[in-house]
């Protein structure tokens, strides 16, 4: 495998340096490369000694940590297929993966997820945990070049197998190739060579996003390619405080996050009052209509006073001075809140995939290169992919970032790779367009289209997401209609009936009549990873929210409609 030869080259070259950290009481607690490289050697005399041979799959079940991405390192040298899991999935799901891929061997961060991931398995396979690796006496790992004999493998042969979030299902093992994570590596380091181009020190980023996801765990890797020094949020509740400590370049997000901070802002600013808000307000007011083109001198003066003033401050308690940019993936980010980040001074660059795309089709470029950076679109493809529209505007991937197949699934493999006269291209089941830059946005997902009664078909995220907008307070906002004559709206949260009535009249008035929201029903529980509504990376998961709210979808139907 290329690529992790070139990783443990990199350790080797940088020595001393630090490659890794864990935020620790507000302060990077760091791992230098060869410090990294003896974990790595210990590991893999464990996972030996345990049996595991090349090809064998071996669960890695552990939150982010120093030692998780250490025994991820020792898994593949040793030739095995790495199986990242969740480590907050429920206990039935974690069996019904394991059960999956048959694994040798399962390595969980500690013995709580250990009993998890047994839980619900009567011949469940052998199961080690990390202080079971790392607290042992370690043989003399770091004085040995634990790498010169690194399990040989085909550039094709399975290197990992990821499994989907399972938005409409049973989530189905993706498998990558060592060829398609090589190529990936090189789009992303290419693509962070260009924004990092003039600054002097190695990049430092900041890293809180579980390493099971494929985008996750491709930065991950790409930090270690990189030689950067990545920065691990080991606790989400201090995911405020750790993210300004860190002083990171960059770092990779979700939309959910970015849409957080600004509201948390434009509550703050609120609570603050008098003056301050009176300048935000301003400011940001004359900061879009300049974007638009439609300031004034008067926009101008308020621009300035903000940028030197207001939006420095926001900016510097967010994620201090060092920051250069905001990746954001996993879901299409509203036009509004990259703007938002954008008239801070601070550039979101999207990108869009898939993990049957190696994470990765699309990048926003920050140098341009004559398609620059638009707000509510998610970059071109990356070089070397290939993206055309399809029937129903569906986005169609041909290139090395293709996958493999799904683990054991050839029937739904064979639906989505598609072998024509012009190669073989991979159905995303996104629904996209693409400007005249080449520039792609995200329109909706085919699968989650709601056919009407009356032959109409819609795509239910963009009206969700206006609603959400129009609705401070909402958790998630869930169209229905599938056979129905009109649409119909479960949202969970704190909000009254009035404000949900206000937001469907203002979003109603830029749809036409079928896209229009005709009633509503406010739902108490909240939609989260633990009822089973939302995926592991917080997607909806809508057959599951549509079977619990039946009952209150149909009654929706009963009663007389909003408009």
């Amino acid at each position: 495998m290329s690529f992790l030869n070139d990783i443990f080259e990199r350790l080797r070259t940088l020595g001393v340096e630090p490659v890794l950290a864990e935020m620790q009481d507000g302060k990077p607690l760091e791992t230098t490369a060869r410090q990294l490289l003896a974990q790595v050697a210990q590991a893999r005399e464990v996972l030996h000694g345990a049996g595991v041979a090349s090809g064998d799959r071996v669960v890695l079940l552990a939150g982010n940590s120093v030692r998780r991405i250490a025994a991820d390192l020792a898994i593949m040298a040793e030739g095995a297929i790495v199986v990242p899991m969740y480590a907050r999935q429920a206990e039935s799901e974690l069996a019904e993966i394991i059960r999956d891929c048959t694994p040798t061997l399962v390595v969980c961060g500690d013995d709580a997820l250990r009993s998890a991931s047994r839980a619900e398995m009567e011949d469940a396979p052998p199961c080690i945990t990390l202080a079971d690796i790392f607290d042992s006496d370690p043989a003399d790992a770091e004085a040995k070049n634990a790498f010169s004999e690194l399990t040989p493998r085909e550039e094709s042969a399975a290197t990992t197998i990821i499994y989907t979030s399972g938005t409409s299902g049973v989530a189905k093992g993706v498998v990558l190739t060592a060829e398609n994570i090589g190529y990936m590596l090189g789009c992303t380091s290419e693509r962070l060579d260009v924004l990092m181009r003039i600054h002097r020190r190695r990049d430092r980023v900041f890293h809180y996003l579980p390493l099971n996801f494929a985008g996750s765990w491709i930065m991950m890797l790409t930090c270690l390619k990189r030689g950067s020094l990545l920065i691990l949020c080991t606790d989400l509740t201090r995911l405020a405080q750790d993210m300004p400590k860190a002083e990171a370049d960059y770092f990779l997000n979700v939309p959910q996050l970015l849409e957080r901070l600004r509201k948390g802002v434009d509550e703050q600013m609120e609570a603050r009052g008098s003056l301050a808000l009176y300048a935000y307000a301003r400011g940001r007011q004359a900061w879009l209509r300049q974007k638009a083109h439609q300031g004034s001198i008067a926009d101008f003066l308020w621009v300035n006073l903000t940028q030197l003033a207001v939006f420095p401050m926001i900016r510097r308690t967010m994620f201090s001075n060092n920051v250069r940019a905001l990746i954001c993936g996993s879901a299409p980010l509203s036009e509004d809140t990259q703007l938002y980040f954008e008239m801070l001074g601070i550039a979101v660059l999207q990108v869009y995939g898939l993990t049957e795309t190696t994470a990765i089709c699309t990048m926003d470029d920050p140098e341009g290169g004559g398609r620059k950076v638009v707000a509510g679109r998610v970059g071109p493809a990356v070089a070397g992919c290939e993206m055309k529209l399809g029937d129903n505007d569906e986005i169609l991937v041909r290139g090395p970032n293709v996958f493999a197949g799904y683990w054991n699934r050839p029937e739904e493999t064979a639906q989505v790779l598609e072998t024509r006269a012009d190669g073989v291209w991979f159905h995303s089941g996104d629904q996209g367009e693409v400007d005249t830059r080449g520039n792609w946005k995200i329109v909706g997902r085919l699968k989650n289209l709601i056919i009407m009664g009356g032959g109409h078909n819609v795509a239910p995220e963009p009206i969700e997401d206006k609603i959400m907008a129009a609705l401070p307070g909402a958790q998630h906002a869930v169209l229905v209609g599938n056979g129905k004559s009109y649409l119909s709206l479960l949202v969970s949260g704190n909000v009254a009936d009035d404000a949900i009535n206000s937001a469907v009249a203002v979003v109603n008035r830029e749809m036409p009549h079928y896209r229009q929201i005709r009633t509503f029903q406010r739902v108490a529980e909240p939609f989260s990873i633990e009822n089973g509504l939302l995926t592991a990376n917080g997607k909806l998961k809508r057959d599951a929210i549509t079977k619990r709210y039946a009952d209150e979808i149909e009654a929706m139907y009963d009663r007389k409609v909003v408009a």
